[in-house]
């Protein structure tokens, strides 16, 4: 069967794994391939977008940098990811810089085809609403945790988000199968590297979880998943 990896790619996101068949097979065989050097851009904040991207190999890292230089991590897209919806949808320049971390390749479902295929199947509009809708309820929580939570419940909800979407099972618990260096994560909460670590450290002697190099494993998630419903007595254990 024709474009055997793009159907693979495609299948094995919710994206668009219910779609029919004949729809995926029409996605399939409108994607381009990328190939990027590390640390070369695949797009910079207010580029005009040009489609949807899902990694193929290596690593895409989404983030922004201020004004005085300080670097705020959104996320690292690992293989099988697909990111860039937002752009895709509404037309408007990229809201964050993608960068590629290592060589990698990415594959790309062009913006005109792909709006091309919506006009001519208008019934699959409200899958994609729905999960836009998804990630919007996501990016208002971590807003609101920003605010309002402190570090402790922040990290525990974002160490449970990631192991949600890396995780794989292994005989100590649940690892999160990404690249994910201490400063990185501490980008990402918009908190000091100092400040991360200390819960971390705490964590692991409690056994909570391992610290591997670049890696978390999740050895106790119940305890973690309570810190991050806001258990006041595990808060306790978190700070």
């Amino acid at each position: 069967m024709k474009w055997t990896e793009e159907r693979q790619r495609l299948l094995g996101s919710d994206w668009f794994e219910p779609l029919p068949e004949e729809v995926v097979e029409q996605l399939a065989a409108m994607t381009q391939r990328r190939r990027l050097r590390d640390g070369e851009f695949l797009f910079a904040r207010g580029d005009a977008p040009d489609g949807l991207y899902c990694v193929l190999s290596g690593r895409i890292r989404s983030g922004s940098t201020s004004a005085d230089g300080k670097q705020h991590l959104l996320m690292q897209f690992e293989p099988g990811h697909w990111f860039g919806e937002i752009s895709m949808f509404d037309g408007l320049g990229r809201t964050h810089d993608g960068l590629a971390v290592g060589d990698t390749e990415v594959l790309i479902l062009p913006r005109p085809q792909f709006l091309d295929l919506l006009a001519r199947r208008p019934e699959i509009y409200p899958h994609f609403l729905k999960l836009l809708c998804r990630k919007l309820r996501l990016a208002f929580a971590y807003i609101e945790d920003a605010n309002f939570e402190p570090l402790s419940v922040r990290v525990a909800r974002r160490l449970l988000d990631l192991a949600s979407v890396y995780g794989k099972t292994t005989a100590h618990g649940t690892l999160i199968d990404v690249a994910l260096p201490q400063d990185d994560l501490a980008q990402m909460l918009g908190a000091s590297r100092q400040a991360v670590s200390k819960v971390l450290k705490h964590w692991e002697s409690l056994g909570w979880l391992r610290l591997d190099y670049r890696r978390v494993v999740l050895c106790e998630a119940p305890a973690l998943k309570a810190v991050a419903d806001g258990d006041a007595l595990n808060q306790m254990a978190g700070s």
